[in-house]
């Protein structure tokens, strides 16, 4: 099969990574002498983040999507806003990773290259990178969530869970919990550890409560009769972020659907066989960042290539698509939504259901 110019172009970058990373390096701390004292380890950790650029550049120039690449500069620079560190740093390490980028591409696909580390410079230079808080607003939801994160906050997680159990006896449905409750904090808290408010430690501790605190809701979620057919989620091999994914699978749940959720880092052959067992119609792949859509596509093409999955569903999520909402063509996913209530909304679609129907998609 012969390669496109972009993927020729990407195998060079690849190849050359480390070559790339420490030329920008050297020619960082050249404009930046004052640096080889005042931070230490400044050169290894200066080639890391390079290589990190370099790998996401390569990620959006063979998906041809050039705003992946710019909303990863941005969050790059919002994490560093949080750190004190301003812009013109990150600014000036892409526009030498740009001129060494197009030293190494002589043809078009330089000038490829080159539009995208300028765009993500603009989007730098434009404004702050900071993200605004994820909840706001003075209605009960609002109130709920914000009381819940403060919980979680400060290590009290049987409040925490209090706080939902008394708001689900009150009749708050489960769907609002999750969708109102659980998301807007998860991106709360992710905001808070970019903008260096909280540490590892606290991010991971209030994820792991919320997901024990969405245990806890599965009298609720499980109780109704399921009609719909079978949900099968993941996340691809590689990926360690589960708790959207596992939101996703309860929404079905509540949907209607017999689901199963395997979890983060699901090995592709685990998929491809929990999918023919469970005779799927619908199967949700979850992406957390940039690189994990090549995993994505990977396990598409082995599940398409599969006769025994013929017609089963797939849909994609999660920040990637997000981000680029045509992404999950190049994919070759079904389809692709931006929450769980969307994602319900799509499979009736795909499998031609209608939202009170209790015929499950014939297989």
């Amino acid at each position: 099969m012969r390669l496109s110019e972009t993927e020729r172009a990407v195998g060079i970058l690849k190849e050359r990574r480390d070559a790339i990373a420490g030329r920008v390096t050297n020619l960082y701390f050249d404009a930046h002498p004052q640096l080889e004292d005042a931070w230490k380890e400044g050169r290894q950790k200066c080639t890391e983040d390079t290589r990190q650029h370099l790998d996401h550049l390569c990620e959006a120039l063979l998906l041809g999507q050039p705003v992946l690449f710019v909303e990863y500069a941005a969050w790059v620079a919002g994490l560093l806003e949080g750190l004190r560190i301003p812009g013109e740093a990150l600014v000036s390490n892409l526009a030498l990773l740009r001129d060494v980028v197009c030293s190494q591409l002589e043809d078009a696909s330089g000038n490829l290259a080159t539009q995208y580390l300028e765009a993500a410079i603009a989007r730098i230079e434009s404004d702050s990178c900071e993200p605004p808080p994820f909840i706001e607003g003075t209605g009960e939801l609002d109130a709920l969530a914000r009381e819940y994160l403060a919980a979680l906050l400060r290590g009290a997680r049987q409040s925490a869970s209090k706080l939902i159990l008394d708001a689900v006896e009150r009749g708050v449905a489960v769907k609002d919990i999750y969708l109102h409750v659980f998301q807007r904090t998860q991106y709360e808290i992710g905001r808070l550890w970019q903008a260096s408010e909280i540490n590892v430690a606290k991010e991971h501790y209030c994820s792991a409560a919320t997901q024990l605190i969405m245990s806890q809701l599965y009298p609720y979620i499980f109780a109704g009769e399921k009609h719909r057919g079978v949900f099968v989620g993941a996340c691809v091999a590689g990926g360690l972020h589960e708790i959207g994914g596992r939101m996703i699978a309860d929404f079905f749940e509540m949907d209607g659907w017999n689901s199963f959720y395997l979890g983060a880092n699901t090995p592709t052959d685990s998929v491809i066989q929990t999918v023919i067992e469970r005779q799927a119609a619908v199967l949700g792949i979850s992406a957390t960042t940039t690189r994990d859509v090549a995993e994505v596509r990977e396990l598409i093409k082995r599940v398409r290539a599969e006769s025994a999955c013929a017609g089963v569903k797939i849909l994609v999520g999660g920040r990637p698509f997000n981000i680029a909402p045509d992404l999950w063509r190049t994919v070759h996913a079904d389809g692709s939504a931006p929450d769980a209530e969307s994602a319900t909304a799509l499979a009736l679609r795909l499998t031609d259901q209608r939202a009170g129907s209790g015929v499950p998609p014939e297989r």
